[in-house]
């Protein structure tokens, strides 16, 4: 009972209170879409499918093997991400399509911004925009958004520059935007698709998979990665140097479709999904050579990780003998740990010796207080980033260890405090569930058993009732995104 009350601590920027780098770092983040911890071979040695780029980064920095995404899909983890709060603040707006981050809301973007830096983002948005356009344009698959005006998004909350994609690449409409207009618009339609009954016997989901939609004719699924990577390489090329930069690289790969290049077809072990995870490493290694071609290497905090886990079945890992997500439970989708947990590396030259792993929990809404903390931007102000805890005392002096981190919420009805987890759910655990199965509640000691396969909720119920009500404060006090709880003694405070 009192080691949970101990969790409880206010615990700003732990780690670097007023300490900051000699030299303000550039800053690189990368995000893949739906890879495993289980799909680099510096997390899994077993794993079938060759990671060169992402293995170098391990050895050249920082291995985080208890780091977590913002939820199990892809907006809660990019909304935790960017706001530096749990996703269950953020009000849903998923049958409108408008802006989950509010007009106003600090970034990691505008925060960077406001201290000197240049801000540029490439990739998948997934995060909304204003519905300023008139509905009933087929192309436009029902959103109401002005492809030729879409304010609400990337340069309306922080980036001074912005090229990619509003969604996912399987979500139509299809069309690349610059800024807040689209490079083309829809004209055409392009048909639905699927790997259902190929060789690799993928299912409805799986594969090269896309649904039917409008696409601009500048727009080829094959070419959408390798575009972003060329373009988040402009950004670091043409960059003046005036200013640090901060550049976030959003792929939507390895998502589906899973469609490498002809360069990665039948290289990997895993199948297509696995020959896209090839692609993905690529790309960072395509980004760690610009940097180094431009002399920005040396002081740039390079950051990758995924936003949520893989969408590989049982089946998937025995036909393969691949397991996607190493030796965690559950996939995309799951309040499990294969659902959230990431493999997240930190390579900083500067800073970082090489192969160093930390246990340290963090999550990505930490990322908010960390950036805050390498630019001297600290204390926060009341209200900003209110569930961030910095975890840059590990990137600027790794020898010392951090105090355990306060409890995360992965979901509205999952909790982790210290070792412990709890699942309150009886509904199903994401995308690799059973439909219609109901699961009682479930509590694991991560620590002994990183696979959650013995529930202890019945055997331990003063550590239900310690972690459950504070959970229960949660939900009580943020069922839409209300304010944070009101409750001084059931809070965790920043």
């Amino acid at each position: 009972m009192k080691a949970f009350r101990l969790l409880l601590v206010s615990c700003i920027a732990y780690g670097v209170t007023g300490a900051v780098a000699a030299e303000r770092p550039n800053i690189v983040f990368i995000l893949s879409d739906d890879l495993g911890y289980g799909d680099i071979q510096a997390y899994n040695p077993d794993s079938k499918i060759p990671t060169p780029h992402l293995d170098r980064m391990a050895a050249e920095g920082m291995r985080f093997t208890d780091a977590h995404a913002g939820g199990s899909t892809c907006k809660p983890s990019r909304y935790a991400l960017l706001s530096g709060e749990f996703a269950i603040r953020m009000l849903d707006k998923s049958d409108k399509g408008g802006p989950l981050l509010p007009e106003g809301q600090p970034t990691i973007a505008s925060l960077l911004r406001d201290n000197g830096y240049r801000t540029a983002m490439v990739g998948k948005w997934h995060l909304g925009f204003d519905q300023n356009g008139e509905k009933g344009n087929e192309l436009l698959n029902g959103f109401s958004f002005d492809p030729e005006n879409m304010t609400g998004g990337p340069v309306d909350r922080g980036f001074e520059s912005y090229f990619g994609m509003h969604a996912s690449l399987d979500i139509p409409p299809y069309f690349y935007i610059d800024k807040r207009t689209a490079t083309e618009l829809p004209s055409t339609s392009i048909e639905a698709s699927d790997s259902v009954g190929t060789e690799e016997n993928w299912n409805h989901i799986q594969g090269a998979f896309w649904r039917a939609g409008g696409i601009g004719s500048d727009f080829k699924h094959l070419e959408v990665t390798p575009r972003f990577c060329e373009e988040a390489c402009k950004v670091i090329e043409n960059h003046d140097g005036e200013k640090p930069l901060f550049l976030y690289l959003a792929l939507p790969s390895p998502h589906t479709p899973w469609v490498p290049t002809e360069e990665y077809h039948g290289k990997s072990g895993a199948g297509m999904y696995g020959d896209f995870v090839m692609q993905v490493d690529a790309v960072v290694g395509r980004v760690m050579a610009s940097l180094k071609a431009v002399g920005m290497d040396e002081n740039t905090l390079l950051l990758f990780s995924s936003d949520n886990g893989p969408v590989w079945y049982a089946e998937n890992t025995e036909k393969f003998s691949h397991a996607a997500t190493g030796p965690l439970r559950g996939i995309k989708g799951s309040a499990w740990e294969g659902g959230h947990r990431m493999p997240f590396l930190a390579r900083w030259p500067a800073r970082l010796s090489g192969g160093l792993v930390t246990n340290h929990t963090v999550a990505f809404c930490d990322v908010f207080a960390t950036f805050a903390a390498l630019v001297g931007q600290e204390p926060l102000r009341e209200g900003v980033a209110r569930d961030s805890v910095s975890f840059a005392g590990l990137l600027l002096r790794p020898e010392e260890k951090l105090p355990s981190r306060p409890p995360i919420l992965h979901d509205s009805e999952t909790i982790r405090a210290g070792d412990w987890k709890l699942l309150t759910s009886k509904k199903g655990r994401g995308f690799g569930a059973s439909k219609g199965v109901k699961y009682s509640p479930e509590l694991y000691h991560l620590k002994e058993d990183l696979s959650e396969r013995n529930n202890l909720y019945r055997e331990h119920p003063e550590v239900v009732e310690e972690i459950g009500a504070l959970l229960e404060s949660y939900q009580t006090e943020m069922p839409n995104a209300a304010p944070a709880p009101k409750n001084p003694k059931a809070r965790v405070k920043h």
